[in-house]
């Protein structure tokens, strides 16, 4: 099936029937009344497409589809947000035309994906970028700037008390009390929880002597369900310190990339600029952009903490629907409506020009076989 005439007009209403029509949640969680802007010259096709997986993209991914089906009315994408895990199952058994994950597939997946995609390339694009912040609740202090080895040692337990002196050296003037740390931590498996494991581990050195992983490695002091239960708890006790997504955080450290860099506060600009300096993944085609995140990029003034969630298709497909409908609606996320669209409902990172356009020229290179 080919491609649908283009639609025009720069910025649409948001109809919140046609997010519960896109089977994925209800109007609320989009700001009710509030214009989603398309771009120009947006691509629609005829027909149906799905995708499942992350939870992290789930809000954006509710801006995104109403967007996009309210500007292409022959148009219908359905996104379940089961979880990443779960999405890269769904798209390998072929039961989605794509997959959100908040990691990218390992060697084993890749192979059993490629097979599903008649033995063409399974790409990764990273549509949706998220800071980790770093929040805590410290009486009569409200800006802490942290070394990833700092860090480390606070969740840990090495660190115990707030006056510890490896705070004192990188907090000079801030008068931090004689107070107990309470860490707090995912109770759940999560791909924030991932991230932040990642980052610890290549950046805080021999402090933190765990693999990343989903579910948190150490026992936890306290402990809280998704990134608002972790922000309740940080917002509600004394002393407190966790991670989140930023759009949950108050209070937020300022954190240093690696050992020697220059701390960096978080923002969109700043959590956008570590995609931006990461080589992709050695092993990929000339279209898969799976990042090796660059948690030590000194100098990029970066900020480090991230979570990066993928789109995953096929580079070609056996349905002319499944490849027209891919293709028209990646290449609205990698927009530059797409993503400010996204940033606006959810926090996340916009992804820089420089950056959007490769993606782009992976996302046209989509078709079938």
């Amino acid at each position: 099936m080919s491609l649908a005439n283009h639609r025009t007009g720069s910025v649409i209403a948001l109809l919140g029937a046609l997010v519960l029509a896109a089977g994925c949640g209800s109007d609320t969680a989009v700001r009710g009344g509030e214009q989603i802007p398309v771009p120009d010259d947006l691509e629609c096709f005829g027909g149906t497409i799905s995708g499942a997986g992350s939870s992290a993209q789930e809000l954006a991914m509710q801006v995104w589809i109403a967007g996009y089906q309210t500007a292409c009315v022959d148009s219908r994408v359905y996104y379940d947000a089961i979880g990443s895990g779960g999405g890269r199952s769904q798209f390998i058994d072929g039961a989605v035309d794509f997959a959100g994950s908040d990691a990218a597939m390992d060697a084993e997946e890749m192979e059993e994906a490629r097979q599903r995609c008649d033995g063409f390339d399974v790409i990764h694009i990273p549509a949706y970028v998220v800071p980790i912040a770093v929040a805590f609740n410290l009486e009569g202090v409200d800006s802490l700037n942290l070394t990833p080895s700092t860090l480390a040692r606070l969740f840990t337990g090495d660190i115990t008390r707030w006056n510890d002196p490896a705070i004192a050296e990188t907090n000079p003037g801030v008068d931090l009390p004689d107070q107990p740390v309470i860490p707090v931590s995912r109770s759940d498996e999560s791909g924030t929880t991932e991230n932040f494991t990642s980052y610890l581990a290549a950046a805080a050195g021999e402090d933190w002597p765990y693999e990343p992983d989903g579910q948190w490695p150490v026992p936890p002091v306290e402990a809280g369900q998704g990134n608002s239960g972790v922000a309740q708890a940080v917002r509600s006790g004394q002393g407190t310190i966790g991670y989140m997504e930023a759009s949950h955080a108050e209070d937020m450290a300022t954190v240093r990339i690696g050992e020697e860099g220059d701390f960096v506060e978080l923002s969109p600009e700043s959590a956008a600029r570590i995609v931006a300096v990461s080589p992709h993944r050695e092993g990929g085609g000339p279209h898969d952009h799976a990042l090796d995140l660059d948690y030590t990029a000194t100098g990029t003034d970066a900020y480090p903490i991230v979570l990066v969630s993928y789109e995953i298709a096929c580079l070609s497909y056996d349905d002319e629907t499944a490849a027209a409908g891919v293709k028209a609606f990646l290449g609205y996320l990698l927009s530059d409506e797409g993503q400010q669209a996204a940033s606006a409902e959810s926090g996340s990172a916009p992804l820089a020009p420089e950056m959007r356009a490769r993606l782009l020229e992976s996302v046209d290179a989509i078709g079938t076989h």
